[in-house]
């Protein structure tokens, strides 16, 4: 699969004669220097004098050396030195030669390193191949190693081998050039990759082979096979094909199963692999029974009511596991660590029944004696720590470390959380906790875009730093450059404003609204103001919010105004003040903020304007729920109300109204274009909103240990009604469709194509939608 060759031939040739054969045989080489060495006589060293010598510093010679000035030289001490030179690995010879009372070191130096380069490599990054080149030694200004480039050489084609490019040949050249010195090029004809044609599965009775082939993430492709690379065969796949396998038996009753032998065989042409699986599924099993023995510290019918293995139903692993895992973490609430749980499987073969037995032993008790937090390499370790329920010097208490990582999770700064137990060695009744996570980028420079028949394409733009300089706080710039819907929105949180853990926020923001161009008209809605906010947290998922602000809303009057603005100018003025306070409240027991599959969000805004010429209060609910149907699938539903009313005997102000379509609302509509509309068809939105919204989300085929990849499918139905409407099914818009969520590397991306399943006359419709941006 791969040859070496130098170029020039005849330049390699005497390469090869002064490098590769006195490099093949260097104990010869030693035992023939040590014999001449050996040959001179005893005398006192007076001066030590190098020869050949072109870019070793003598000072590395002298140092190695055993002998000095005034030594007495003898055998043993020249051997000596000639194996500490050696040793270096800088030499291709050395010898000992003596010139009357001064001892003369003759080396001959290794040619050094002056590059390395790769060709025709397509499936790795070449920086990254140089790296890992640079990280065994083989790099610019090494000495070089045949012995070393033979074995890169080898694991390059392992590497390749991995890949499915059984085919691959890799060629080496070696170039020496001036000041002996040589270039290293690994050559790479990477060929077609094998590919999988045939996968059978040998022994099964249960279930049909066509249902067991289709648990495997290996198979012989697919329409999405470019991507997920599904017919290329790896080792490591296979063995996770087979684990799920077991697994769907085991799930099942087939206690007993096993795979017996697998055959892997390839092409002679290195193209098409062929997979065979032999099974033996053993009898269906069912559980007749689950008993508790061991130390169970006294609550054992606690412990009974965390069984879930059902007597009568066929034996599941899953169930099994399910309740070990939860004896352990009961255990862990008492600060026991290490409890050993094991379950026992009593089989009755005659009848095909099994009785499960559960021990326990608990261990010592213990205690968190030190908190490690790992990979944080731009948050501050007090940003985690003071999310810990936790503490150091305290009882182990498994139900705080679970509630601790949740509570880091939610920050949304990293793409994986995870809590590793220590033990500390000596002290059986100490642990120590370490906290692993992978940061992602918290700053965002965020693009959105819409394509409609009105604005063609609509952007917005947005600068945000959910974690500034690692400490936390949040600072945002947002900036919408719509023709018709212009915004800046300036806002920075603080979540520990106080030791306690009291947020603040402020916001400052300036929007200005136009009409359509179909529409006709030049007026203006400006909106400017400022606010702050506080949130208290009153217990680990409860946080109320309360503050206020000066918001202000000029009408600038126009060609076209809408009747509900001119009617609001002429009767409070085009200038309307307001003092508006704020009081909310959330809830937040999600598993992560980053890609949630499972818990439930609930927050609660209202504001209330007791102050100035608009006078009003303005109530927003959103409830959110997150349910997985198994490891992949997750149901995700959302539902948003909103309802607005005005106060003193004053209408509800137009400006204030709640909108509804596009992205957050209901997709397949431009954004915020449903309700009530003014005679001109312009979008007034309206004081009451309804909006549902269903999901099912499944990580994407191939993404691997990415949880925020997912392609999801979805139903939206909502709408947004005036004062006076009443709200009504039958006037709600609804869409289905399908999308794409993902926190890339270039940033938060999120797309959906929705088809519209109830609409209006009038309505605007805007199938694709998608919000996508960079991250630093």
């Amino acid at each position: 699969m791969s040859q070496r060759h130098v170029v020039p031939a005849s330049l390699m040739k005497k390469h090869i004669n002064r490098l590769g054969v006195r490099t093949a045989s260097a104990i010869a080489a030693m035992v023939l220097v040590a014999n001449a060495a050996w040959a001179l006589e005893p005398f006192k060293v007076q001066d030590i004098r190098v020869e050949g010598l072109q870019r070793v510093e003598p000072g590395t010679i002298f140092a190695s050396m055993p002998l000095r000035v005034g030594d007495d030289y003898n055998d043993e001490k020249g051997a000596a030195a000639i194996r500490a030179l050696f040793g270096l690995g800088l030499f291709k010879d050395v010898r000992l030669e003596a010139a009357g009372n001064v001892l003369v070191v003759v080396v001959e130096e290794r040619p050094t390193i002056a590059d390395v380069e790769f060709a025709g490599t397509k499936e790795f990054d070449k920086e990254a191949l140089k790296k890992s080149m640079r990280d065994v030694g083989l790099t610019e200004g090494r000495p070089y190693d045949k012995a070393l480039t033979d074995r890169a050489e080898q694991e390059l084609k392992r590497q390749y081998i991995n890949k499915s490019l059984y085919g691959a040949e890799v060629v080496t050249t070696v170039t020496p050039i001036e000041r002996n010195r040589v270039n290293l090029t690994f050559t790479v004809v990477e060929g077609e990759p094998a590919r999988i044609k045939e996968v059978r599965i040998v022994g099964n009775k249960a279930f049909s082979e066509s249902t067991l082939k289709g648990l495997f993430n290996q198979n012989t492709g697919g329409w999405l096979s470019w991507y997920t690379k599904s017919d290329r065969y790896s080792r490591a796949k296979l063995n996770a094909d087979l684990e799920t396998l077991r697994s769907y038996y085991l799930q099942r009753g087939y206690l007993e199963f096993r795979v017996d032998s697998t055959q892997v065989a390839i092409s002679p042409d290195k193209q098409d692999i062929s997979i065979v699986v032999n099974v033996t599924e053993g009898e269906r099993f069912v559980v007749s029974g689950v008993k508790l023995e061991g130390n169970y510290l006294g609550r054992e019918d606690e412990f009974k009511s965390l069984v879930t293995i059902r007597p009568g139903e066929p034996y599941n692993a899953d169930q099994v596991t399910e309740t070990t895992k939860a004896f352990s973490e009961y255990f862990g609430r008492f600060g026991f660590a290490f409890a050993h749980i094991e379950a026992v499987p009593d089989i009755d073969r005659e009848n095909n029944r099994v009785a499960l037995i559960l021990q326990a032993e608990p261990g010592r008790r213990a205690y968190v004696r030190r908190i490690n937090v790992s990979g944080n390499n731009r948050t501050r370790d007090e940003v985690i720590r003071r999310e810990f329920r936790q503490y150091e010097a305290s009882w182990y208490d498994g139900e705080k470390i679970r509630l601790s990582r949740d509570r880091v999770d939610r920050l949304g700064y990293f793409t994986e959380v995870g809590i590793e137990t220590q033990e500390v060695p000596g002290s059986p009744d100490q642990v120590d906790l370490v906290i692993n996570v992978v940061e992602k980028p918290t700053g965002s420079l965020q693009l959105g875009a819409g394509f409609s028949s009105a604005e063609k394409v609509a952007l917005s733009f947005s600068i945000k730093q959910e974690n500034v300089f690692g400490s936390g706080n949040y600072l945002g710039v947002e900036v919408n450059t719509s023709k018709y819907r212009r915004t800046l929105v300036f806002s920075t949180t603080d979540p520990y404003f106080t030791q306690d853990g009291v947020s603040r926020t402020l916001d400052f923001y300036y929007r200005t609204d136009k009409p359509y161009e179909e529409q006709g008209g030049n007026y203006q809605l400006v909106t400017s103001g400022a606010s702050i906010r506080f949130g208290v947290p009153f217990s680990e998922t409860d946080t109320v919010f309360f503050g206020g602000g000066l918001e202000q809303t000029k009408i600038k009057a126009g060609t076209n105004i809408p009747a509900a603005y001119l009617a609001y100018a002429d009767t409070y003025g085009d200038s309307s003040n307001s003092i508006p306070l704020t009081i909310g409240w959330s809830r937040d027991d999600r598993d992560s903020a980053l890609a949630p599959n499972s818990g439930r969000y609930q927050r609660l805004n209202s504001e209330w304007s007791v102050a100035g010429d608009a006078r009003y209060m303005r109530a927003n609910y959103q409830y959110q729920q997150y349910i997985p149907l198994d490891k992949r699938f997750t149901v995700a539903f959302n539902g948003e109300l909103g309802y607005g009313k005005g106060m003193n005997g004053r209408p509800f102000p137009v400006f204030k109204n709640f909108y509804s379509g596009g992205l957050g609302s209901v997709r397949g509509f431009e954004q915020g274009t449903l309700g009530p509309r003014d005679v001109t068809g312009s979008s007034l939105g309206g004081p009451k909103k309804v909006t549902l919204n269903a999901e099912l989300m499944v990580p994407f085929p191939g993404a691997g240990n990415d949880r925020t990849l997912r392609i999801f499918t979805f139903a939206d139905v909502g709408n947004v009604y005036g004062e006076n409407d009443t709200v009504r099914f039958n006037d709600m818009r609804a869409s289905a469709g399908v999308g794409l969520s993902w926190i890339s590397p270039l940033g938060p991306l999120r797309l959906a194509y929705a088809q519209p399943v109830r609409k209006f006359a009038g309505d605007r419709i805007q199938k694709l939608q998608f919000q996508i941006g960079t991250s630093f």
